[in-house]
């Protein structure tokens, strides 16, 4: 590891920069365990605390740590030490002007990803219809695996979750979610096909069919005239701002979990996949 002494040489912006560099590499040490390089932490807070060009928030945080180490003797907790360097490095690292991308976050702390832990609802499904960024699938399999989904259909000009941009929006939800690939005709085996579009029922007065299948429209142009012709309804998220309209994912988010909601509310339960 750089000294700290040579740290502090540099100009501000290049000391942010190669702490934060440092910070990375013994956050990763920590997630496995590794909480050895305590001593160097705490002497590089105490030399950040007081260098004239740290803000005042970052300053704070290195008082923070300086006496979370001295009361843990250097011997820290692992989530709280792992925080610390977590929360120095983003704010060194905005210091420097490097903003992270969503898919340089690391999986959070004790979260595994074990398909046989998964609950679903057998009836839910959703239909993916030509919605081209691949980061809006993978927050689709993210969401499916969070709210009970049994399995993902997409159109032939979706993306891959297997797309190395789904794959990070994903966050492994992509080989967990069963998904395959079809045409509209296949909806009618999913029973009751809905579109999430506007114009359509409010979500919170929309009764969920406990074996069906939400259509979600391409970002541009929403759910075609030729998928709108095979749903009976449809459903919309009542808006309250000037813009009107949701990004797609987080739209998605919101209507599986009213629809969870509502299927448990008349009492059908998720169940653990056979197997």
């Amino acid at each position: 590891m750089i000294a700290v002494r040579k740290l502090l040489s540099l100009s501000p912006q290049h000391c942010a920069r190669k702490a934060s560099q440092t910070l990375a590499v013994l956050e990763a040490r920590a997630r496995d365990g590794d909480y050895s390089a305590g001593p160097w932490l705490s002497e590089l807070a105490h030399a950040l605390s007081g260098a004239d060009w740290i803000e005042p928030p970052l300053a704070s945080l290195c008082v923070s740590i300086i006496g979370d180490m001295q009361q843990a003797g250097c011997e820290p907790d692992g989530l709280n030490y792992t925080r610390s360097i977590n929360r120095l490095r983003r704010g060194l690292e905005a210091f420097a002007g490097v903003s992270p991308a969503d898919w340089d976050f690391s999986q959070p702390l004790g979260l595994g990803l074990d398909g046989r832990a998964r609950a679903v609802f057998p009836g839910m499904m959703a239909y993916l219809e030509d919605i081209r960024s691949p980061f809006n699938v993978g927050s689709a399999f993210r969401t499916a695996d969070a709210f009970g989904l049994a399995g993902i259909v997409l159109s032939d000009f979706c993306p891959s979750p297997e797309h190395p941009r789904a794959e990070r929006s994903a966050m492994g939800a992509s080989a967990i979610v069963p998904w395959r690939r079809g045409d509209l005709s296949q909806l009618s085996s999913m029973g009751e096909a809905f579109a999430l579009e506007l114009r359509g029922q409010a979500l919170d007065e929309f009764s969920f069919p406990e074996r069906g299948v939400v259509i979600l429209g391409s970002e541009e142009l929403g759910v075609s005239p030729e998928a709108l012709s095979l749903c009976k309804r449809r459903v919309s998220i009542p808006m309250l701002g000037a813009k009107g309209s949701l990004n797609v994912g987080v739209a998605f988010g919101i209507l599986l979990y009213a629809w969870r909601l509502d299927l448990l509310r008349r009492g059908v339960v998720p169940i653990a996949p056979a197997g």
